[in-house]
């Protein structure tokens, strides 16, 4: 029996060991969701902090119960480990680590090299390999098969290799990883029918494309479309002050419209791993290709400014309301990138407070998922959320509109609130909207 068929049936009939190569938010909630469907899951990462936690049922991802995953773990269905011996146990390795940019926004595909050496060391025959952490176009076919190539096996003949971009939305209850559509684009048709087979078994929709490479780009699009109409609806909402009128009373009377128009809304800038980063690795990727995405730079250019605008927007109200700006205390509330959601990646929040400490402007947060920051030169602790705390302050900044927190509190004791999320759709004397 040939590779492929072995692998088919093994899949087919739930025999089919799985390994997840990284414990995140994309590796975690993927090894746990194949356990529970009868798979025997191995989840490889080198943080032995992670794998302590998991088994002795703490969370450090919201999004996955902690109780189950531990029962997961008694019942011998999930096995977390730093042994990488398990990967030449496993007949699927899914890759699911880390791909940052660099501060000088090139793509940083050192945790996927990494990944790919550990994985040839073990690469046996009779294996299906997934990379789903987002790249550029051709990552798949030009880092991760040389790679697995010098291994001396051949794909598609003895292993298999296939994309399958991570739609993980961290803190989305409506749409969990098992109802997310999946994408899958194989080296080889035989890659791309075992890909499908296997997430076939935990997702109901499954869309095969003709390679890794359109694969790739579908993830890519997908961020892109969000940060340029991101982009577009921030540079509005800075002409809707301007013209002295509210941006989101204008979306709301927009989207009125049945038909071409989809509403976005202006914030403080983008945060997390997907919006602001994965349209890079596209530019990157295209400059390397002879061409210069003017679009996409633009739309990534406004972005990062939205942090200096609330600061400047804060400025200037506090001196309309003649308010010594140097002695002034601020506070931040919310600093997580989103809402609900434990993540502090690209936080928007993070710049606002380095911008105002370069002021020289005092700074306190509260945030009820984060006690603590100690980021870069930030170093604070979560105050107290209380009516005497919010009197200190001569401004409270609406970062990040997290559903755990008391806002009529808020409204009622704070002297002045800049509210970047239309929280407050009403209208207040001491609320001012983005």
């Amino acid at each position: 029996m040939d590779s492929y068929r072995i692998l088919k049936e093994k899949i087919d009939k739930r025999k089919a060991k799985i390994c997840t190569v990284g414990l995140g938010y994309v590796g975690l909630p993927l090894a746990v969701c194949f356990a529970k469907k009868g798979y025997l899951v191995y989840g490889f990462d080198n943080n032995s902090s992670r794998i302590s936690k998991l088994n002795s049922g703490k969370r450090y991802i919201l999004d996955v119960d902690s109780n189950k995953v531990l029962d997961l773990i008694k019942k011998k269905c999930f096995i977390p480990t730093t042994d990488k011996k398990i990967i030449g146990e496993s007949d699927i390795i899914i890759i699911c680590v880390p791909t940052p940019l660099r501060k000088v926004k090139i793509p940083d595909i050192s945790y996927v090299v990494m990944a790919s050496r550990t994985i040839k060391k073990y690469l046996r025959k009779n294996q299906l390999v997934i990379l789903e952490s987002t790249s550029y176009p051709t990552t798949t076919r030009e880092v991760v098969l040389p790679i697995l190539r010098k291994s001396g096996l051949k794909e598609e003949k003895d292993f298999f290799l296939c994309f399958s971009p991570e739609r993980i939305n961290p803190g989305d209850k409506k749409f969990p990883l098992s109802k997310i559509p999946k994408i899958v684009g194989g080296l080889s048709n035989k890659s791309t029918k075992l890909a499908k087979s296997l997430y076939g078994k935990i997702i109901k929709d499954v869309f095969s494309v003709s390679s890794p490479e359109v694969a790739e780009c579908s993830k890519l699009l997908e961020n892109t479309f969000r940060l340029v109409n991101i982009a577009l609806v921030n540079e509005f909402a800075i002409v809707a002050e301007k013209l002295g009128i509210s941006a989101w009373e204008v979306i709301a009377a927009a989207k009125t419209k049945p038909f071409g128009f989809m509403p976005f809304y202006p914030g403080p800038g983008v945060g997390g791993h997907c919006i602001p980063d994965d349209p890079m690795y596209l530019s990157w990727k295209a400059r390397k290709l002879g061409f210069k995405t003017k679009m996409i730079d633009l739309a990534s250019g406004i972005n990062h400014f939205m942090p200096r605008y609330v600061v400047d927007r804060v400025m200037n109200i506090l001196k309309e309301r003649k308010i010594r700006v140097k002695k002034v205390k601020i506070l931040l509330l919310g600093v997580t990138y989103k809402k609900d959601v434990k993540d502090l990646r690209e936080s928007s929040a993070l710049d606002i407070i380095e911008i105002l400490q370069k002021k020289g402007i005092k700074i306190s947060f509260y945030d009820p998922l984060i006690p603590y920051l100690k980021i870069n030169k930030i170093n604070l602790k979560r105050v107290l959320l209380s009516p005497s705390v919010l009197r200190k302050y001569a401004c409270v900044v609406l970062v990040t509109a997290h559903s755990d927190i008391n806002y009529e509190l808020v409204r009622n004791n704070s002297k002045l609130i800049f509210d970047t999320r239309n929280v407050y759709k009403g209208s207040f004397s001491n609320v001012v909207s983005l």
